[in-house]
Parts: structure tokens; sequence; C-alpha cells
């Protein structure tokens, strides 16, 4: 029988043995963890959300109640 593979934290790399915060080895990495996909560090690729034809943002957009 296989031994079982030790986890790490994916933020530090030390042994994830608390399985009240795993994947993390602490409520600190955790915390980064979170704080990097509140401030956007993580992104998840896919087609861009809005609609926003102009991907370069060379062309200004037309206010509302303007012609042309």
């Amino acid at each position: 029988m296989r031994k079982p593979r030790a986890r790490t934290c994916p933020i530090c790399g030390q042994p994830a043995d608390a399985a009240d915060i795993r994947p993390f080895c602490s409520a600190r990495c955790r915390d980064e963890d979170l704080r990097r996909w509140l401030v956007g560090a993580y992104r998840i690729p896919g087609p861009a959300i809005g609609g926003d034809d102009d991907e370069d943002g060379d062309q200004e957009r037309a206010r509302p109640g303007e012609d042309g």
C-alpha cells in the first residue's frame, strides 16, 4: 500500500496538514490567497465580458444623448 503523499501549501510550500484550512498550512496563507483573488492577481481565462468591441481602446465611446 502506498504512503499518503504529503500535501504542500500552494502559497508558501510548507506541509499543509490542518484539515480545517486545507489546502493551506495556516490562516495567514489562506488569507493571502483570498487577498490575491480580491485584487485580481488570479484570473480565469476566457472571453472578455461586457460586449466592448473596441479591445485596444483607440475609439471613443458615444455618450448617451450625443449623436455620432
